[in-house]
């Protein structure tokens, strides 16, 4: 689960029939064959390709708007990220950037009771989920006299953004708090922009006080990232060490952007899911398993509320289920909250994949890496063993994106664009880091002695060799 909204997103294919994701027009879902692909066909290709290929990193444009907000808010500090909330939105009407803990403790302690105790579970999940990850230092005696230690060392400060604006986002607050509280960051500072109105959301600001940050800033977009990373002076706030947490196109490019100065988890764009299922031949022949198109149809809607250029792909070996899930969408799609945005995502981003076999829409799924992966087909545990690429997975039909995206424990904040294929999600490692301790005896470094000087002649570096050497200069 990324960010809702974001500018930038993969070329849209070429449809295939009369697409109309308008509410009271027709409606269909543009489809891929896979066996047209397999066959050479190169607009196929070309769709396949597209899909594979699409990236995380937004077009040159906004990582240029980004660029320049960077440069702004480095030079001009608090200034300049009350003029980018001014002109794009995100900020108090105040101007005010840093929110007092008085007031996230109050707002904490206005929460309702129903919301406090979901969020509660949810914090303890996470947590849960979480404290098994934390590293341990190690020391390993390479040979006698060298030893050399791989100490975890928290981080002292991180910074996490959380998006807002149109929709808040208390869940990743959690998702990007809990795992720094659990590896003993030193000071946590959240980022999130207000509303249209100059308001931040009371239950993200009551989750902020439940986790007790440290220091809540109200900014969005690259201006936050900038906040972040460069620190507010007038308001007090230092720099922090690296930046975690999902956002729109703005936050993922501010994000590279800053990446040479401080850390940061991975460029997450704009959320995607992705489905595979199929009905199957039940055991002993006994007739075809259910897999409920309405229920798959559901999955799919979950997904594209996320924004509008979320995709949300259906993957099936079946061509009637197929027909029957795009059915539901339809009709789900005519009665849901939020139809505009549901809409734009699934004319621009919503796909069927048409796969001749399992292994081809294994293969087209490993290829392709997409955030969320819902499986609900058999063979299942067979089939979840061979999904490599994947930011998280959820497996059968009780287990909804929507179940991970809030209160499982799993981390929400996940690789999009294809980087599953590269990376994981969330996790507490990404908090902290390890430092390589080396203790070497006499004994020890003369029995690397000559390797040393060796090395280091053939690389034509004598200043190494001779540093060894020195030691040694008394031996007789």
């Amino acid at each position: 689960m990324t960010g809702s909204t974001s500018t930038s997103q993969a070329p849209a294919l070429a449809p295939t029939g009369t697409k109309n994701a308008s509410i009271g027009g027709p409606f269909s879902l543009r489809r891929l064959d896979l066996a047209r692909v397999a066959a050479g066909d190169p607009e196929a290709r070309a769709e396949h390709d597209a899909l594979i290929r699409r990236g995380a990193v937004p077009d040159q444009a906004i990582r240029d708007g980004a660029r320049a907000t960077l440069v702004a808010v480095r030079a001009n500090g608090d200034a300049a990220v009350r003029a980018a909330n001014a002109a794009v939105g995100g900020g108090r009407l105040d101007g005010r950037l840093v929110t007092d803990t008085s007031d996230l403790r109050e707002a904490r302690d206005r929460l309702e009771p129903r919301v406090r105790r979901a969020l509660d579970q949810a914090i303890d999940n996470v947590r849960r989920f979480a404290e098994p990850q934390r590293p341990r230092s190690t020391t390993i005696v390479v040979a006698q006299g060298i030893e050399i230690e791989r100490r975890w060392a928290p981080l002292a400060r991180v910074g996490a953004y959380v998006p807002g604006g149109s929709a808040p986002y208390p869940s990743s607050l959690v998702m990007t708090v809990v795992p720094a509280r659990v590896a003993g960051v030193g000071e946590v500072v959240v980022a999130s922009p207000a509303d249209r109105d100059g308001r931040t959301n009371p239950i993200l600001l009551g989750a902020a006080g439940l986790l007790e940050v440290d220091a809540f800033v109200v900014a969005g977009g690259a201006q936050a990232i900038g906040a972040l990373a460069y620190g507010l002076p007038d308001a007090g706030l230092a720099p922090v060490d690296r930046i975690v947490g999902p956002g729109n196109a703005w936050v993922t490019a501010a994000k590279i952007e800053v990446c040479g100065e401080v850390g940061i988890d991975l460029p997450a764009g704009p959320s995607e899911g992705m489905v595979l299922a199929a009905p199957s031949i039940a055991p002993g022949g006994s007739g075809v398993s259910a897999v409920d198109p309405a229920r798959i149809a559901a999955d799919l809607i979950t997904q594209a509320e996320h924004g509008p250029d979320s995709p949300a792909i259906l993957v099936t070996t079946d061509a009637a289920f197929a027909d029957a899930v795009e059915a539901e969408v339809a009709t789900a799609l005519a009665r849901a909250d939020r139809q505009a945005i549901l809409a734009a995502a699934l004319h621009d981003h919503g796909l069927i994949v048409l796969a001749p076999s399992l292994d081809a829409a294994i293969e087209f799924i490993n290829a392709y890496g997409p955030e969320h992966l819902s499986v609900d087909i058999e063979p299942l545990e067979p089939t979840v063993d061979r999904l490599r690429n994947a930011g998280s997975i959820f497996v059968g039909p009780w287990a909804p994106e929507s179940a991970g995206d809030y209160a499982t424990g799993a981390n929400h904040v996940l690789p999009t664009g294809g980087l599953a294929r590269g990376s994981g999600g969330l996790g507490v490692e990404a908090y902290g880091k390890f430092v390589q301790v080396q203790r070497v005896s006499r004994p020890g470094l003369a029995g690397i002695r000559e390797t040393v000087g060796t090395l280091a002649e053939a690389e034509g570096l004598s200043a190494h060799r001779n540093a060894v050497e020195i030691r040694f200069r008394n031996d007789r």
